[in-house]
């Protein structure tokens, strides 16, 4: 998926099982597909995963989680992965890694939950205090984030660029968040969010995480909703039009960047759901 991404085989994360958690060596591993952006994906026995950066911008992924999901979860309305086990370096594999809880559910990419229940998540996320926690990426003003308007001339013949390029200058336009920062995702869309029985069932992927400007985490109301539920979503957040206006700017953004990197080879999950987010949002 990544020029210079790191090969991880199931050879090597048997390895630094056996030699880091030899408790849990006999337990059946299988690769989860499709894997994440950043991370190979293991399911370990029945009740636990194992996360391990693929990419060296993910290194620090499983270190801010195993510190901070335990802080997250008592406040959340829907279950999120426990960190179990933070593993090291070795046997020439560069990161630490992560063996997590296991959380039942599927992802539905077809469908959309209910608008009261994502309602509910963004809510909890932004009243979490936020003394100590680290800035999110995706929380920044977006006219800090360079290359926009070259990548959406990148996707012109494939997308819409002229009316892409139209949202993007309304968002810079539209005045920044001036209030406190809160806690948000960063990744909030359907293929972060697990379903049981039609309603949500759990929150994974945790990678984006941290305080900012909400704005990216209102874009779920075209990443996540149908166009049924969002007016409703965004009333009960209280959302102006300035927010609104900065989460069409990050899935603008969000997009543009992704559909040239990624393909239908090596991503065709990512490459599928930024071609919904984008015509939603035009």
């Amino acid at each position: 998926m990544h020029a210079d991404e790191i090969d991880v085989g199931d050879d090597l994360v048997r390895t630094l099982i056996e030699t880091q958690f030899p408790q849990w060596a006999g337990l059946e591993l299988a690769r989860v597909e499709p894997s994440g952006t950043d991370n190979a994906i293991f399911r370990l026995g029945d009740s636990m995963s194992v996360r391990l950066p693929r990419i060296q911008w993910a290194a620090e992924q499983p270190q801010f989680e195993h510190t901070w999901l335990p802080r997250l979860a008592p406040h959340l309305p829907l279950p999120i992965p426990e960190p179990l086990a933070l593993g090291e370096p070795g046997e020439g594999y560069p990161f630490h890694w992560a063996v997590h809880s296991w959380l039942p559910g599927t992802i539905d990419l077809d469908g959309a939950p209910d608008a009261s229940e994502l309602t509910r998540l963004v809510l909890a996320l932004q009243r979490i205090g936020t003394s100590g926690a680290p800035a999110a990426g995706r929380g920044r003003p977006l006219a800090e984030m360079q290359g926009t308007r070259e990548a959406i001339e990148a996707c012109r013949g494939t997308v819409d660029a002229d009316a892409a390029l139209e949202v993007w200058e309304k968002a810079l336009a539209a005045p920044g968040w001036d209030r406190p920062p809160v806690w948000i995702h960063g990744d909030l869309d359907r293929r972060n969010l697990l379903a049981d029985g039609g309603a949500l069932s759990g929150l994974i992927d945790f990678s984006c995480t941290g305080v900012g400007d909400p704005a990216h985490d209102v874009g779920a109301a075209w990443r996540v909703l149908a166009p049924a539920g969002r007016e409703a979503f965004l009333e009960s957040l209280r959302v102006d039009e300035a927010t609104a206006a900065r989460a069409k700017g990050w899935i603008v953004l969000q997009a543009a960047h992704a559909l040239p990197y990624y393909t239908m080879e090596n991503n065709p999950t990512l490459v599928l759901e930024a071609r919904r987010w984008l015509g939603e949002v035009l």
